[in-house]
């Protein structure tokens, strides 16, 4: 029996709360924490940096999969919804109502973080929200053709390792560690270029929050991984399967 849109939607949210919550939170929290020796003058970074946030966002990922993805999918991002129902995995009635899903849990959970992170003396919420961005906003100062080419391969090639992983063809029970393994992957890559995205709700859950520029970037995180999304979806139905790109409304 198949689960009501309802509770697909709410899958999506929840899981696109923890994505967000989860992956972001240790960017804002955990990535840079600073301890002094005071007895020798020196100061040194405790915090987990890029390997430990590019971790955060895989685990994200790979547990919501396993716990909502036999819901709704386990998608927590538009780019896959898009990319799901170019290649005929979703119907595309409902892209819409998924989309809704995925931002409002991701707004919800850049609301708690940047609630928590105000608890802090001194925090500033401008430019330290984990936001993604080009030119100045670029953590490496990456430029946007080049963050709009990192973004749509990296997209593209998630599409094509979840389509892949999620195929009734693939060894059963592995697709979440797959699916999470490549989002580490690809923040391990493009933390520097763009803070990371390939994720539309991601980059608006945290954007305007963060200020400092992100809000008037965000068109750029949703065509980059949205036009990835599409692509992979439709090179993993023309490439690896023997069936014909259609779209089931």
């Amino acid at each position: 029996m198949s689960e009501s849109l309802t509770r697909r939607g709410l899958a999506e949210l929840f899981g696109t709360f923890w994505l967000v919550f989860g992956g972001c939170g240790s960017a804002i929290f955990a990535a840079k924490q600073i301890a002094s020796d005071t007895s020798a003058g020196m100061s040194f970074n405790v915090g987990i940096g890029y390997l430990g946030v590019a971790l955060a966002f895989g685990l994200t990922v790979l547990t919501m999969v396993y716990a909502v993805g036999h819901i709704s999918g386990g998608h927590f991002n538009p780019a896959v919804t898009l990319g799901a129902v170019a290649a005929g995995r979703l119907p595309a009635r409902d892209l819409v109502p998924y989309w809704i899903a995925q931002v409002v849990g991701g707004l919800i959970a850049g609301l708690a973080l940047w609630t928590i992170a105000k608890g802090r003396k001194g925090f500033e919420a401008e430019g330290n929200m984990a936001a993604n961005g080009f030119g100045v906003h670029s953590p490496a100062g990456y430029s946007l053709a080049a963050v709009l080419i990192a973004e749509v391969l990296l997209t593209a090639f998630f599409l094509i390792v979840i389509l892949g992983a999620t195929d009734k063809r693939a060894p059963a029970g592995f697709a979440g560690v797959a699916i999470g393994l490549t989002l580490t992957l690809i923040h391990l890559i493009s933390i520097p270029i763009s803070n990371t995205s390939v994720n539309p709700a991601r980059s608006t859950a945290v954007a305007f929050f963060n200020g400092s520029g992100a809000p008037g970037q965000l068109w750029l995180f949703w065509l980059a991984p949205l036009l990835g999304g599409l692509i992979g979806g439709i090179v993993y139905v023309l490439v690896f399967t023997d069936e014909k790109l259609k779209l089931d409304a």
